[in-house]
């Protein structure tokens, strides 16, 4: 089986901003051709990752490559090989959305062609528009066509469909996807497990400022301590530590009137009889395989709990 080549390397990445230390040894690989998520809490890490692998900061310490090109060193070249939407970002408050395309196009020696862009993401319609009067969807899906028109060999996605309605977002995704398929390798920041169940090949836990675990999403979730989740409303008062402390229990969480409780597979009935013990009944039982979410939840809970690296 050949092994896919890194487009993107990071190694022991390290940066802080006066006292904080926003990121503290990321190490990670995104292959060429892949969608590859990024996932994390606020102030994990996530954005100052990717905005180094773009270029746009310059670690203290660590290597960032991308294509073998070192960001921070030749921008000229990283312009070249990486398209970026950032989560917020602006553009001259009277240039057309029309103006906008017209000119990033120009900066490239084969852009695609932005009228088609335009039209994928609906703008067809506001290219007279100004970008001051854009609502923060349509500024949005103008940032994600200039990120594109270059034809970059890697585009970052900085929580790619903030603002969007669904239908938008369904859109973008599909976008996303052909954008993958056509050579396009896509580094994509979010906080939607939906949307890297959905769209990515791996993904890139971060917490605390450190990479906490690398692989598809289905092996995330195979790997996780939460295989199964059992979620109930119980028919009397329950101690969530009492429960935490049962062998084979990961998390533990109130939603409302019910508790969600992860864990091992056979979980589900030793947690009923514990519960029968003590004369609690399990109203509106359900047992489910656990999902991204959970597997997530309990990573970020415990950076230093990991999941070992995809090999395809």
């Amino acid at each position: 089986m050949t092994t896919p080549e890194p487009l993107v390397e990071v190694i022991d990445l390290r940066k802080s901003y006066g006292a904080v230390r926003a990121v503290d040894g990321v190490s990670m690989t995104v292959d060429r051709g892949e969608i590859h998520g990024v996932l994390g809490p606020n102030g994990a890490g996530k954005t100052t990752t990717v905005e180094s692998i773009a270029g746009l900061r310059t670690p203290d310490s660590g290597t960032v490559r991308v294509a073998g090109t070192d960001p921070a060193a030749d921008r000229a070249r990283t312009t070249r090989l990486v398209g970026v939407q950032l989560q917020e970002a602006r553009l001259q408050p009277k240039i057309r959305v029309g103006e906008a395309l017209t000119l990033w196009s120009a900066l490239y020696p084969d852009p695609v062609p932005w009228r088609e862009l335009a039209a994928r993401l609906r703008l067809d319609g506001l290219l007279d528009r100004r970008f001051d009067d854009l609502s923060g969807g349509q500024r949005q899906r103008l940032s994600i066509a200039l990120a594109l028109v270059g034809r970059p060999e890697l585009v970052v996605l900085d929580e790619l469909t903030t603002g969007l309605d669904p239908q938008a977002r369904r859109e973008t995704w599909s976008l996303v996807r052909e954008t993958r398929d056509r050579g396009t390798t896509v580094l994509l920041v979010t906080h939607s497990m939906e949307e890297a169940q959905q769209l990515c090949d791996r993904v890139t836990v971060i917490a605390g400022g450190r990479d906490c675990a690398t692989g598809t999403p289905a092996e995330l979730v195979g790997g996780a301590d939460a295989a199964t989740v059992t979620s109930f409303v119980p028919s009397g008062p329950l101690s969530l530590d009492e429960v935490a402390a049962l062998p084979g229990v990961a998390t533990v969480r109130a939603e409302g009137d019910r508790v969600v409780v992860g864990g091992s597979e056979d979980l589900a009935l030793e947690l009923v009889g514990w519960l029968e013990g003590r004369g609690v009944v399990p109203r509106r039982l359900r047992v489910a395989e656990g999902s991204l979410d959970d597997a997530y939840l309990t990573l970020v809970s415990d950076p230093a709990a990991t999941t070992e690296e995809a090999t395809r």
